[in-house]
């Protein structure tokens, strides 16, 4: 993995930039378009550093999350350092998988649980880690070429952060389990009929539209806006915090199965995986 104690983010190693605009809007960029804006252990230590640093500035009253290139994030960055945990014993593998999804919960809920509303403007691939980043803002809009999917189950891992969890509480379980079960790409209209995001536009249009939403609400009272995200995140994220930590032992038992050595083997070759249950 990496050093969770370290705070610093060396020079040319940002994953997510950081800007505060005039208006008062917090703009986190995925900042690595020639990867895809591929997630890693990295991506998710400077995502919780970064949502610890907005937290208390009352200068930014509303927060846009958006990415560089032509995708918003496809997903896992399997070439990025730290990526496979090691152990002793498939136990402590096992173990050490475990705490390390947990880690990145946290890191993830520092970003959910911000508040100041989020706003997710996403483009192109929102695959995997992506598409469950995206699923963690309070307001999604995409462009008229994004693409969704959940393809954890084809290479023989659970959904690692939950975002068939989120699915299910926004568009239904029966189209959580469709998605995640298969693994279907969906464009962006299907999305935003399942309600997974809240307005498709041109994508030449993305940006100005998101950050017209940010403006209007920037320009609300801050805490009557901070209480109602508050407020709604309470009644709809009820019991997400038990299932997560269910999610994390699921991630740590597949992400050390044999199926997911094959997956993630069969991936690199590209050829179909042969699955066997252990």
């Amino acid at each position: 993995m990496i050093d969770t104690l370290d705070r610093r983010v060396g020079e040319g190693e940002e994953r997510i930039r950081l800007d505060i605009t005039a208006g008062g809007t917090g703009v986190l960029t995925l900042c690595r378009p020639e990867k895809l804006n591929g997630w890693s252990w990295e991506s998710s230590r400077q995502l919780g550093l970064l949502a610890d640093r907005i937290r208390f500035d009352e200068s930014v009253r509303v927060v846009l999350l958006r990415a560089e290139g032509r995708a918003f994030c496809a997903g896992i960055d399997v070439t990025a350092p730290g990526g496979a945990i090691t152990g002793r014993s498939a136990a402590e593998r096992t173990h050490r998988y475990y705490e390390g999804i947990r880690w990145v919960h946290e890191r993830f809920a520092a970003f959910a649980r911000l508040p100041q509303p989020v706003i997710a403007a996403v483009q192109g691939y929102c695959l995997g880690f992506g598409f469950e980043l995206a699923l963690m803002a309070d307001i999604r809009i995409a462009a008229d070429d994004a693409v969704f999917a959940l393809p954890e189950t084809g290479i023989g891992v659970a959904v690692d952060a939950g975002g068939d969890l989120r699915i299910a509480r926004d568009a239904g379980a029966g189209w959580a389990k469709l998605l995640a079960l298969t693994g279907r790409r969906i464009d962006a209209p299907t999305a935003e009929r399942l309600r997974l995001v809240q307005q498709v536009v041109p994508k030449a249009e993305l940006e100005s539209t998101a950050e017209g939403i940010a403006a209007e609400i920037a320009a609300n009272a801050p805490l009557a806006v901070r209480s109602v995200k508050r407020g709604i995140d309470a009644f709809a994220d009820a019991g997400l915090a038990e299932a997560l930590d269910r999610r994390a032992l699921s991630a740590a038992l597949t992400l050390t199965s044999e199926d997911a050595r094959e997956g993630y083997a069969a991936k690199a070759a590209r050829r179909p995986p042969s699955f066997d249950g252990t």
